[in-house]
């Protein structure tokens, strides 16, 4: 007899209550209980991959693992606190940290610089509108509309937390539609970049301006030059230092080890690289997916493996050998990218289902904070689709749409300005429902526009 997935997922949850003071029985005051945390990462990872199912209804998968991360977070509404240690429990949430790194070096393994720089004109435009047009949309529109009466320095927060997009959504939505190489994926990839460098700015100008009262030109200098000089150097040192590295690794070792350690350590590196500098460690990441290339690594014995088996076939009848070159060439290619994905596909679900649980349903049910949170997340979304208006000859619609989540980096403003006692309670929890707006809403609307495309 099919269990369907709802019913299983009820069983699934009754069985968890069950089991659930004894998963904490053993657990002492003051000691981590690693036992725990295995059981809280299986279950992440296997509702993760249950939520997949979506795909079923066109949907990418990416939309399941956000749907189930709200579902388990909001478990204890029902009753249900078994959930409710993941969110505060660092060992998952350095894994989420890092799935996101991983995902968008993958993410940057898979574009190709030089089609970035084709677009880069474009990329920047869609950027700067994308930051602009929200930024002004929050702070002396909507803000002071809804809100009346806050300090000039909430509405300052408020449009800062709108510049925000959320590479890693969109990215994953092209990704799984194989849609990472059109020329509005690219657009949107690079804008994405550039507008979490100038969202550091505005972040860190609006900051300053909340502790000492005024910024001056210097400092806004320093750290616009901080971000250019990181993404330039690092491509440019990183395209000299690669193919040097993958020599000397060489030397020491050609086997698979060597070269899967070398590749994901360059994106370690260069993410640790971008946080000490100021920057999202995910835009160290990108970077230097960006600047790795199967070429600096051809010092491996891996490397010609290809070039070794299409000799090897060439004597075979031609059906046979169309029928191996056909399975071989495609994968060419792709060595790095395969030998990073299984990483992925453990990291990157626990930073979906992690940034899902994040989301409190319980702020719904203030009627006043939910009408403001529409207001700011229309906002929020003609903010960023007027962006794709200047992106050239392509899918306007697509760019628009792919820079609309705002996801974790939403998030990190709106704390930032807490943080700082500049956003009440109430105007955070309204900032919290625009983040789960876009972030549920983009990837469907996405997916719809570029199935839509291909059909046409």
């Amino acid at each position: 007899m099919k269990i369907s997935f709802l019913k299983f997922l009820l069983l699934l949850m009754l069985a968890i209550t069950v089991i659930s003071p004894v998963a904490f029985a053993s657990e002492g005051e003051g000691v981590h209980n690693y036992a725990t945390t295995f059981l809280f990462i299986a279950i992440i990872l296997m509702m993760a991959k249950l939520s997949s199912l979506i795909e079923r209804v066109g949907q990418p998968a990416v939309l399941g693992e956000l749907l189930i991360g709200v579902i388990l977070g909001n478990m204890v509404l029902l009753g249900i606190n078994f959930f409710e240690p993941i969110k505060e429990n660092p060992i998952i949430i350095f894994l989420a940290e890092l799935g996101v790194v991983i995902l968008l070096f993958q993410i940057g393994l898979e574009s190709n610089i030089q089609k970035m720089k084709a677009v880069g004109f474009r990329a920047f435009l869609v950027a700067s509108v994308g930051v602009i047009a929200p930024f002004i949309l929050g702070t002396y529109l909507v803000g002071p509309w809804l809100m009346p009466g806050l300090n000039f320095s909430a509405y300052l927060f408020i449009g800062a937390t709108l510049t925000a997009t959320s590479v890693g959504i969109t990215a994953r939505v092209f990704r799984d539609l194989n849609k990472l190489q059109t020329r509005e994926a690219q657009i949107v990839l690079g804008a994405a970049v550039i507008d979490d460098v100038l969202g550091l700015i505005i972040l860190a100008v609006v900051s300053a301006i909340v502790t000492v009262g005024s910024v001056g030109i210097g400092l806004i200098t320093l750290i616009t030059a901080k971000a250019i000089l990181f993404l330039v150097g690092s491509i440019i040192i990183g395209q000299i230092a690669a193919p040097r590295l993958g020599k000397l690794f060489a030397k020491i070792n050609t086997g698979t080890g060597m070269k899967f350690t070398l590749a994901i350590s360059f994106g370690l590196i260069f993410a640790f690289l971008a946080q000490k500098i100021g920057l999202a460690p995910i835009i160290g990441a990108f970077a230097a997916g960006l600047v790795l290339d199967p070429v600096h690594f051809r010092y491996f014995k891996d490397a010609n493996i290809v070039k070794d088996l299409k000799e090897n076939v060439k004597n075979s009848d031609e059906v046979t050998r169309k029928k191996i070159l056909g399975i071989l060439e495609p994968h060419a290619d792709r060595h790095i990218e395969d030998l990073i994905e299984p990483l992925g596909l453990f990291l990157v679900p626990i930073f979906f289902v992690v940034t899902g649980m994040g989301v409190s349903l319980s702020t719904l049910a203030n009627l006043p904070v939910l009408l403001v949170a529409l207001g700011i997340t229309v906002a929020a979304f003609i903010g960023k689709i007027v962006s794709g208006l200047v992106a050239g000859k392509v899918n306007k619609a697509v760019v628009g749409f792919g820079m609309i989540p705002r996801g974790e980096v939403g998030l990190i403003f709106a704390m930032t300005g807490k943080s700082l006692n500049v956003i009440s309670d109430q105007v955070f929890s309204a900032i919290v429902i625009m983040v789960i707006i876009t972030t549920l809403l983009t990837p469907p609307i996405l997916t719809y526009l570029l199935k839509r495309k291909k059909m046409d």
